[in-house]
């Protein structure tokens, strides 16, 4: 909350704010790109190279950058805390601004500052705001132990406010597009964040890196795999919005043009030369998306033709032929012999690791496009590790073993082995992908395009 009101407030200044958010995380981005007027992007040390992360960051440097973490600022897979929040922002050369939550406590806040300002004494610190406090006797008893044993400033002081919390469901938030007046409780909150906090100090530019490093955009490399513009249909309303936004400018770098279309309200598109079916929860969607007879059959029809369709999450649940939940069951796509069935509990969550399956006639394009994508040091390992993530509650009962591109080494995917259900130029995963030189998504995904328009230019000029 105290990210997206900042967000909004600086932005109120005619300050031009710049958001990243660590990790793999969908729907806190669309929050601060609605709080901030401008996308938001991730930044993920499990997902990117150094080298990758540092370009995302330097490439949309702004007036005013903020970068929101997860979890606890020393937080991170690593025991040496070199995927962290706190990581980031000594790599970036940022301050950390520390939100603490005070309920239940005030004399304890002191220790619990000095034990993470000193766990690492190399993060820089802009200062600490004080979340939840419940009366101005509460906040005076924390502020003056403060004074008196740290040295840190506080800069804000938020009272417990349960009105201003966004509820969560099973994957956390309710996302912006989900969310009634969802610019109306962002200026709700950016008021509270005005009124609470210093801004004055929160906006000077501190302890920040000036010496922007040299890094040439990759964005370019390997147009040959798309010569001549390619219209992509792609799945973006309430059900489906899970897409990296450096990954979609990565496509219209590529000569990709996007087609929106709802799989809740319209028509699948006609004259295009693919499909992209990202995350998003079409549970909560299941009668309006199996009402939608029209934009079903007409995307079964164009994968029964050999339309590619990279798919992910939400995108594989639609693909099978239906999603059951509290005994309800709705009718999706059909394109894959699969049944969903959602459960109370995560069946697939955190970080993967995958590599590629036996080849096939799909995976072995697919592998030879990954090599060709690789870094070198990569290809001269086999096989080669891809990262992803994964977060879902939902599993899939299939009629008959379907053929995979993937073989899970880490997480869950479809059965604790296996991932990316193949049909025909179809390839729907419950991992989520990043565009990066070990994943290269984008790329395998415009070269099965291109190889599908050759086949169609053969057919039509062997007829």
């Amino acid at each position: 909350m105290l990210s997206m009101g900042l967000a909004r407030a600086v932005s109120r200044r005619a300050i031009s704010v710049q958001t990243f958010k660590k990790g793999p995380d969908y729907i806190d981005p669309l929050w601060l790109k609605a709080a901030s007027y401008n996308p938001c992007y991730n930044l993920d040390p499990y997902l990117q190279s150094n080298e990758e992360l540092l370009r995302t960051y330097h490439s949309h440097m702004d007036e005013m950058m903020l970068v929101e973490g997860t979890m606890g600022l020393h937080d991170g897979l690593a025991l040496d805390g070199s995927d962290s929040n706190g990581a980031i922002a000594k790599n970036l050369g940022l301050p950390v601004l520390l939100v603490i939550d005070c309920r239940g406590m005030h004399r304890t806040i002191a220790s619990l500052i000095n034990g993470i300002v000193q766990f690492d004494p190399d993060i820089a610190f802009s200062g600490v705001i004080l979340n939840n406090i419940r009366s101005t006797r509460h906040s005076s008893k924390i502020e003056a132990a403060i004074n008196e044993y740290c040295d840190v400033n506080v800069l804000g002081v938020l009272p417990e406010v349960p009105a201003l919390q966004v509820d969560e469901r099973e994957l956390g938030l309710i996302p912006a597009p989900d969310f009634p007046q969802t610019n109306e409780h962002i200026d709700t909150v950016a008021n509270l964040v005005e009124a609470s906090c210093d801004l004055a100090k929160l906006c000077e530019k501190n302890n920040r890196r000036h010496d922007l490093l040299s890094f040439e955009s990759k964005q370019g490399e390997n147009n040959a795999l798309t010569s001549g513009l390619l219209r992509i249909a792609i799945a973006q309303d309430e059900a489906f919005h899970f897409y990296y936004e450096d990954d979609l400018e990565t496509l219209r770098a590529r000569g990709v043009c996007l087609v929106p279309f709802s799989p809740l309200r319209d028509p699948f598109p006609s004259e295009v030369d693919g499909a992209l079916i990202g995350g998003g929860f079409p549970e909560r969607h299941g009668a309006a998306l199996a009402a939608n007879q029209l934009c079903r059959a007409g995307l079964a029809e164009a994968i029964a033709n050999g339309l590619p369709v990279r798919a992910e999450c939400a995108g594989l649940m639609y693909l099978c032929q239906s999603i059951e939940m509290d005994n309800v069951v709705w009718q999706m796509v059909a394109a894959i012999d699969g049944v969903v069935t959602m459960h109370k509990s995560p069946q697939g969550r955190g970080y993967m690791n995958l590599t590629h399956n036996r080849p096939g006639a799909y995976q072995n394009a697919h592998r030879l496009v990954e090599a060709s994508c690789a870094p070198e040091s990569a290809r001269k390992s086999a096989p080669i590790t891809l990262p992803a993530h994964e977060f879902h509650h939902s599993q899939i009962t299939f009629q008959t073993t379907p053929e995979y591109a993937y073989r899970v080494t880490r997480g869950h995917g479809v059965d604790a082995e296996h991932d990316g259900v193949c049909v025909n130029n179809v390839v729907a995963s419950y991992a989520h992908f990043r565009h990066t030189e070990v994943t290269p998504w984008v790329d395998w995904f415009l070269s099965s395009v291109q190889r599908s328009k050759q086949e169609v230019v053969k057919t039509h000029n062997h007829v």
